[in-house]
């Protein structure tokens, strides 16, 4: 091993491929983004005309539906962060608790939404949340709740929280994978010496289960944040960013800027602060939650 670490040419050999698969993959398409985000095409390969920073000082000073797709993906972040992930925390305990064949099918049927295509996902939400013959507004019929029947996804005022909802609701499997996985790997004796010291119950788990998850929290806040920022597939087939822009999120945006609207280079000036964004929530989320190793 010393020999082979020693020659120079070996060395090049093993990082090469790694080295350029980054450059190439990573590196080149950031620097050519930001190539575009200077200039004022349509398309690429079409006449540039550099714009210098024009599109940057558009997007920050003066495009509210920028800011506002950056709330709604923040505002899912902490749905992830405080709804998602604590419930995920609460059903892997649960799971890991409950043991034999009991386990292994609810860990089935809670990972089946992440299995199922975001086609069929977004199809069956919308209609679910009908306002003419969804099952939401018939479920509130039949109990008596007609005054409560919406128009779940059409209405500025609700369209939202419902998508927050779904969203929430089908990366819930996910989330609970890797808090499940966590879980199982907490040595039983280490709960066995918090009983003996009088740890029962919920007491248990905050102090013992939540410390020793850290470092599985760490990399699920980091996850949760970078996915809001580019969630992109079910909001477009459920809502395109309406009514209105109450649902617009960042990649959604930044596709119709390229596309609908033929805008190329201002939505390369997106995605490069696109970028630039989820490496400062990645950033301050490890800072947050340290995910320091734990030795058993």
């Amino acid at each position: 091993m010393h020999k082979v670490l020693s020659n120079k040419l070996a060395i090049f050999t093993f990082v090469f491929p790694g080295l350029a698969f980054f450059l190439f993959m990573f590196v080149a398409p950031v620097i050519l983004s930001f190539y575009y985000s200077m200039t004022d095409t349509i398309a690429p390969g079409l006449d540039v005309n550099m714009v210098g920073l024009s599109n940057y000082t558009e997007l920050l000073f003066h495009d509210e539906r920028f800011w506002l797709s950056l709330r709604n993906a923040i505002l899912l972040g902490l749905g992830f962060v405080l709804i998602q992930h604590p419930i995920c925390i609460f059903f892997a305990i649960m799971l890991d608790r409950i043991g034999g064949k009991s386990e292994k099918w609810f860990r089935t049927i809670f990972f089946i939404p992440c299995v199922i295509s975001v086609v069929v996902i977004s199809r069956m939400w919308l209609t679910l949340l009908d306002p003419t013959f969804g099952m939401f507004n018939k479920l509130l019929s039949v109990i008596g709740l007609d005054s409560l029947q919406h128009v779940w996804l059409g209405d500025p005022n609700t369209a939202l929280g419902s998508l927050l909802t779904i969203l929430i609701w089908s990366g819930f499997g996910w989330g609970l994978l890797f808090y499940y996985a966590g879980v199982k790997g907490i040595p039983e004796d280490i709960y066995e010496a918090a009983r003996l010291d009088g740890a029962v119950g919920f007491k248990l788990h905050w102090k013992m289960t939540i410390p020793l998850l850290k470092p599985v929290i760490a990399v699920q806040m980091t996850l949760a944040i970078v996915t809001a920022l580019k969630q992109m597939e079910t909001v477009y087939l459920t809502t395109n960013g309406g009514p209105g822009d109450s649902t617009q999120f960042v990649a959604v945006y930044l596709y119709n800027q390229a596309f609908a609207a033929s805008q190329y280079g201002y939505a390369n000036a997106i995605s490069i602060l696109f970028i630039l964004v989820c490496l400062l929530a990645t950033f301050v989320s490890n800072k947050l939650v340290k995910g320091d190793s734990i030795e058993y």
